[in-house]
């Protein structure tokens, strides 16, 4: 079997070149290959209007075989357009680890469908915030984005417009499975080796909160991640993002299923609000 990669799903945005860049940095840091792949959606085909009743029949058909002409022309478009999209992409991606080469793939059909496809040849999942598609308000959030973290049980690195290597991180940690597995998932990969991790817990700071606390600073520590930690009081994600404003956290880890209020950051309307607002990298552990 082959060895699992960290799949890179490129688009023509702007978070393209934030996509190579943080999928180059991941492949390095866990030496896992990369792999770039762009998928091309099913554009409508124009071919298939009904113009019955509106035009003579002679005059219908001829204007049938016209669209469906432009429809092959505009999937060659598509798919000229894809490879050199991906080129480009490789270009950067080997410009940021020399000696390296990078595949690509270019696919057909719905991204949702292809990852699902693609997701046991995979280590690690990195996209952008925002599609092509999508607009770049603060208050949007792409589609595609929240239907992978749904769907995907691999982990997934999302970036925002612009991609610097991470050295202070922020867990949000309820001390449920989810989030407990997504600590032995750290402290297992040489993925956050060696870099800043703060740990934060959101509630009254029981005995048993602090043992849980207790437990993930001291497995994280283990595995050679320079932990530190806190309970903080009140709203779950006004505290996350006041702490990680006031750290200069430079990557958010969350987990996307937990056991307590955390467990809303991304079954709810709250992971929408995390995930909108989050002006650096997040990466969601399963």
């Amino acid at each position: 079997m082959s060895e699992r990669q960290v799949l890179a799903c490129i688009d023509d945005s702007r978070h393209a070149f934030a996509v190579c860049a943080a999928a180059s940095w991941a492949a390095e840091r866990i030496g896992a290959p990369l792999e770039l792949m762009h998928v091309l959606s099913k554009a409508p085909c124009l071919g298939a209007t009904d113009a019955s009743g509106q035009i003579g029949l002679g005059s219908r058909e001829h204007l049938r075989e016209q669209l469906t002409e432009l429809d092959e022309q505009r999937a060659r478009l598509a798919q000229q357009h894809g490879r050199e999209l991906l080129e480009a992409a490789r270009g950067q991606a080997e410009r940021l680890a020399p000696n390296t080469t990078v595949p690509t793939a270019l696919r057909h059909g719905n991204l949702i469908e292809s990852l699902v496809e693609r997701e046991p040849q995979a280590r690690l999942v990195v996209l952008g915030k925002r599609g092509e598609s999508e607009d770049e308000t603060l208050e949007h959030l792409g589609g595609n984005l929240e239907r992978v973290v749904r769907t995907l049980h691999t982990p997934i690195l999302v970036t925002p417009p612009e991609f610097q290597p991470p050295s202070r991180l922020l867990l949000a940690f309820d001390g449920g499975r989810t989030t407990r597995k997504g600590v032995e998932m750290i402290a297992e990969s040489p993925l956050l080796n060696g870099l800043i991790c703060h740990v934060i817990m959101v509630g009254a700071g029981t005995d048993d909160q602090r043992a849980q606390l207790e437990w993930a600073l001291n497995r994280l520590r283990e595995g050679e991640v320079d932990a530190q930690g806190t309970i903080l009081a009140g709203d779950v994600d006004e505290m996350l993002a006041d702490y990680a404003d006031q750290h200069r956290i430079d990557l958010m880890i969350m987990g996307a299923y937990g056991h307590s209020r955390i467990r809303h950051l991304l079954v709810g309307s709250t992971t929408t609000a995390m995930l909108r607002h989050a002006r650096t990298a997040t990466l969601i552990l399963r």
